[in-house]
């Protein structure tokens, strides 16, 4: 506190002075203060007198007001003035109020622990409360500082910091939980990563050998086909340049040649070549088979031997997709009924058909094998529905006794 403060405080609000007036006995109080004690005794008086009494607040001596009230009495000059130059100084380490202008923070009001100025006891929110001085207030807390200390560690305490390490154990424990949990995916991912690159590489090696078998089959015929297409081109070439000819005797020798070698080349055979289709098709066993497995059973799926078949022959006045009768069938009729009956045909066609089971069984290694591979992939993945597997058996029998036929 500024060392001037205390003398230029009023004792009635305990604030810096506000239009000081000077009682008869010598003693300084803020005008607005004076006028509230007057009008406090006015209010207890029944009748209005020529000069109004006041006990002074400090030496309780009584004083007469005259009737025009606390404007009459003298105006502390040199206080005011000092009170001027102190509020024109820099009071940065002074605190002051927040609610009343440049009022010191002098007085402590014990109800809400709180410092106060003395505007805010007098006509404040703190009207009424218990105070206390700043020094005296100062040395009760430091006397009880000790018990700020108990309340710091008693048992409340205890049960806080508990709390913490039981919470603190539990989220180690979760998140120990979350790292094991992306271990475990970060395996099974990796597992199922490898599986799927795995058949991946499979089917591109699968792929890449049929279209090797693909070049042999083509590449001889076809080169065979364009030595007869240049022959072809170069006897148009050599008629074109015969036909310039003027001598009549080098015209028919060299037009007689060409006639032979025409003849020569049209007698000569064209190759005998049967259209292949490629079996199965990768893209039909991504989709119905591939697409309808269980993640967890893609790495028992077998990589089909792909093959290159003859290609079959659809007429053209049907209008019917290829497999469309065998499908239409089998829905017409009962996979689980027509079964034994398929098997019975089965033994009767290699049972009393001698010539046709021989060449059957000559036909039937790649056939059968195909056969079993799509029976066991479709056991395999639709086990779930067995009249779409007996489906499916019963398509690729029926494509396999026709071939037979056909042999």
């Amino acid at each position: 506190m500024h060392h001037f403060e205390e003398e230029l405080t009023c004792s009635i609000c305990y604030s810096i002075f506000e239009d000081p007036r000077v009682l008869p006995c010598s003693h300084t109080f803020c005008r607005r203060c004076l006028e509230g004690v007057i009008q406090l005794s006015n209010n207890f008086s029944i009748w209005r007198p020529l000069r109004l009494p006041l006990k002074c607040p400090n030496c309780r001596s009584v004083v007469d007001i005259p009737a025009t009230g606390i404007e009459s009495l003298p105006i502390n000059f040199a206080l005011k003035a000092i009170i001027e130059k102190y509020q024109q100084e820099d009071c940065s380490d002074v605190a002051t109020c927040s609610e009343h202008h440049r009022q010191p923070l002098n007085i402590y009001c014990l109800l809400d622990r709180k410092l106060v100025c003395g505007h805010c006891l007098t006509i404040g929110k703190h009207n009424g409360h218990p105070i206390d001085d700043l020094q005296s207030a100062y040395l009760k807390e430091k006397e009880n500082s000790g018990k700020i200390l108990d309340q710091l560690t008693d048992k409340h305490w205890s049960h806080v910091c508990l709390l913490m390490e039981k919470l603190k154990e539990q989220k180690s424990q979760c998140e120990s939980v979350i790292e094991d949990d992306k271990k475990v995916m970060a395996q099974y991912f990796k597992k199922l990563g490898d599986v799927l690159e795995h058949k991946k590489q499979a089917l591109l090696a699968a792929l890449d050998e049929i279209n090797t078998r693909i070049l042999e089959e083509y590449k001889p015929v076809i080169e065979k086909l364009e030595k007869m297409r240049e022959e072809q081109l170069e006897l148009m070439s050599l008629n074109t340049s015969v036909q310039k000819e003027e001598s009549p005797l080098v015209f028919l020798e060299k037009v007689d040649d060409i006639h032979r070698r025409i003849k020569a080349l049209k007698q000569k055979p064209l190759p005998d070549f049967k259209a292949v289709e490629i079996y199965p098709r990768i893209g039909h066993l991504l989709k119905d088979v591939w697409a309808k497995t269980e993640i967890g059973q893609i790495n028992k799926i077998l990589i089909p031997k792909i093959e290159l078949v003859p290609k079959r022959k659809i007429p053209g006045k049907s209008g019917r997709k290829e497999g469309g009768e065998p499908k239409e069938l089998c829905q017409a009729v009962n996979p689980l009924a027509v079964l034994p009956l398929l098997i019975i045909v089965v033994v009767t066609v290699f049972s009393f058909h001698k010539p046709v089971s021989s060449v059957v069984m000559e036909a039937a290694p790649t056939y059968i094998s195909e056969f079993l591979l799509l029976s066991y992939q479709g056991f395999c993945t639709h086990l779930q529905n067995i009249e779409d597997v007996l489906c499916h058996m019963f398509n690729s029998l029926m494509e396999f006794l026709g071939r037979a036929v056909s042999f």
